[in-house]
């Protein structure tokens, strides 16, 4: 696993206020290992007070992209300027919306995150979009540049189960996300009962995040033999079912 010692900042020409960027590596583990890992973890480590009485909760994200599959081909490619606009929900209904922009800069990860209204999140799957540019809001009004200048356009649903530990120290974020699914279209981001297509069924996916350093604790908690650190997308996943 390699790791690094840096944090910096990144702005766009809309995004006035610089974004921490923060360490971020994958693994795919094995089912056994999940099972072996997250026992060890739930020793160690408190879960996100946000998650369910089992400690888990869903997570389903709507991510654009454009007609030539920018988003996909430049994660794939390992491009390191890249980034992706999503939108996302949690738990079994969709109640309330996050429009987001995760985007790599020199191996780092960063993220906005504005909240968007269930009003807003159907004008626009329906196509109406206009409200982007008027709201005032930087991100909205990116998106809209985007989807009008670049074509971008919502492209595939991805929901999994995730079970997620914190250690202050390094803010650390340590996620199990598991049962990866998808959909036979797009459009049915907001019926998750339609959610049948496995993408990761044999698979978990372990995420480490952290700002400038890693804690020796966490580094040795999450240690899995003979695995490296590898871009697993579960985007680049649920893709495959198009």
């Amino acid at each position: 696993m390699m790791m690094g010692e840096a944090t910096t900042a990144t702005t766009t020409m809309i995004e006035r206020q610089p974004v921490p960027l923060r360490h971020e590596w994958k693994h795919q583990i094995s089912l056994q290992e999940d099972l072996v890992l997250s026992q060890r973890l739930r020793r160690l480590f408190p879960r996100d007070p946000h998650a369910g009485v089992d400690g888990t909760y869903r997570v389903t994200s709507l991510y654009f992209d454009t007609p030539y599959d920018s988003a996909l081909r430049e994660k794939l490619d390992g491009v390191d300027f890249r980034e992706k606009f999503r939108l996302r929900y949690y738990g079994e209904s969709p109640r309330s919306f996050r429009l987001e922009k995760k985007f790599k800069r020199h191996g780092l990860c960063g993220k906005r995150s504005v909240q968007m209204a269930q009003e807003q999140v159907q004008q626009l799957l329906s196509g109406t979009d206009p409200f982007l540019l008027e709201s005032g809001e930087p991100l909205f009004m990116e998106l809209y540049g985007k989807l009008h200048g670049k074509l971008l356009a919502p492209k595939t649903v991805v929901s999994y189960q995730r079970e997620a530990f914190l250690y202050f120290p390094g803010n650390v974020r340590i996620t199990l996300d598991r049962r990866v699914c998808t959909c036979l279209s797009w459009k049915d981001f907001l019926h998750p009962e339609r959610f049948s297509l496995e993408a990761a069924a044999t698979f978990s996916v372990l995420e480490v995040k952290y700002d400038a350093f890693l804690p020796e604790i966490v580094q040795m908690a999450v240690q899995v033999p003979n695995r490296q650190a590898s871009a697993c997308s579960k985007y680049a996943l649920c893709r495959r079912f198009d």
